[in-house]
């Protein structure tokens, strides 16, 4: 009689430079868009979580912010999750782009040394390059530090995922399901609405614009009868100037913000939603330890 497959569960870390596309491969895996993604550098400033369900493991994902020299609080902060995150899991991806020369900044092969944790080399973008330039770019790569496997992938199209995902239960300890199978993340609904609305922002602002945001969602209030819900959120920014770019020339800006954030939202919900944007400045808080705290970079 066949040995019955024993259950393993365990968090594995996705980290990488900016902008890799480390949020699209998480949204990728679990199915649903639960981490913001943007073309703009340093989108993701938290860790989030994304769970994936098989018959036999669950795997937790940690989305984590790009590693970057930092010099603000605010991009140390960032940083930090990043590099706490490969002393925290199980297992590490570290995902890098294919359509890139190899990263030859020791930052992140000492942090995986560091970390003394499986390490599987995901390659993405694999569908923007010639399929010649691939074996060059894993053999370059293989000389840095060794990996448990390399895997190609497009996270935006889903190629070789299916392969990522049936090598990493095996390199997972043996362990229980932590969450129930039909849950995605650990996030509550109200982070998630707060990144969309500055989801968009970053689609639709420039230059330090985005980078000196912080959304807090102060009403999030079901009303079940009317199938709807009434949502009041804060957009804090350093300076005055900023404040005037996010209104726009007569409310036109923060109503663009505001009518896509909330089909994001009501997608991410499945109810109507009724949202209202308000601005204000907190000067300079991404240098002030309190007020990055209360806004939930602590």
């Amino acid at each position: 009689m066949a040995e019955k497959q024993k259950f393993r569960s365990g968090f594995v870390a996705i980290i990488g430079r900016p902008n890799v596309g480390k949020s699209t491969l998480l949204n990728r895996i679990v199915g649903q868009k639960i981490a913001i993604t943007s073309p703009k550098p340093q989108t993701t400033r938290n860790r989030i979580l994304g769970i994936q369900n098989l018959d036999h493991a669950q795997v937790l994902f940690i989305d984590t912010p790009g590693i970057h020299e930092a010099h603000s609080p605010l991009n140390r902060y960032m940083v930090d999750q990043a590099r706490s995150a490969c002393l925290d899991v199980d297992v590490i991806l570290w995902l890098v782009e294919a359509d890139r020369p190899v990263d030859q900044d020791p930052m992140i092969p000492r942090l995986l040394e560091k970390g003394k944790r499986p390490v599987l080399l995901v390659i993405n973008k694999i569908d923007t390059i010639a399929k010649e330039r691939l074996l060059p770019l894993i053999d370059a790569y293989r000389k840095i530090i060794p990996f448990a496997s390399v895997i190609p992938v497009s996270a935006l199209k889903g190629d070789g995922l299916e392969r990522l995902m049936g090598e990493i239960p095996a390199l997972l300890p043996e362990g229980p399901r932590y969450y129930p199978e039909d849950q995605l993340t650990d996030l509550p609904e109200r982070f998630i609405v707060a990144e969309m609305i500055r989801e968009q922002i970053l689609m639709r602002t420039k230059d330090e614009v985005p980078y000196g945001v912080a959304v807090l969602v102060e009403r999030f209030e079901e009303n079940p009868a009317r199938n709807m819900v009434g949502i009041n959120a804060v957009i804090n920014v350093e300076r005055d100037s900023q404040k005037g770019i996010l209104v726009g020339k007569g409310g036109t800006m923060i109503r663009q913000i505001g009518q896509a954030a909330r089909q994001e939202i009501e997608r991410l919900l499945g109810v109507k939603v009724h949202l209202e944007l308000f601005v204000r400045v907190q000067k300079n808080w991404t240098s002030s330890g309190r007020m990055m705290k209360e806004f939930g970079y602590e």
